[in-house]
């Protein structure tokens, strides 16, 4: 995690020049637990596809992987979230942080990321999201 001191870069600091100061902007953008947790189970599920996709040598099955990975990820921005997923603006940074959401999800490690860009955002603990913040 970058020093978030300053802030939380593209929310309340400059906006993010490397992928490692892009990593807690994208955190704040997934703030809501619904947010995170659809996050994970379209990535898992998306990855799935591409094992089963092999396992049975059926190419067709990749079809089903954007809408997988990314069906569940959008629809949960503009329900709970309330802003526009950050693949919009910075797609490869953003392919990263999913596949990185979903191993620190996975390893328990995810928690203390959002609690740290919380604090820098200066989100207080009634509120959910940014725009529940603001």
């Amino acid at each position: 995690m970058v020093d978030l001191t300053p802030g939380v870069p593209g929310v309340n600091a400059p906006a993010p020049t490397t992928y490692e100061e892009f990593w807690p902007y994208y955190v704040s953008q997934h703030l809501h637990p619904m947010t995170r947790a659809l996050h994970v189970l379209g990535t898992t599920l998306a990855i799935l596809d591409i094992v089963a996709a092999v396992v049975f040598r059926a190419p067709v099955m990749l079809i089903a992987v954007p809408v997988l990975g990314y069906g569940f990820a959008f629809a949960s921005h503009f329900i709970w979230e309330k802003n526009k997923p950050a693949s919009f603006g910075h797609p490869v940074w953003s392919f990263r942080a999913d596949l990185r959401q979903l191993w620190k999800a996975y390893a328990g490690l995810l928690a203390a990321d959002v609690q740290a860009v919380r604090a820098a955002a200066g989100v207080p603990p009634e509120a959910r999201t940014l725009a529940e913040a603001a």
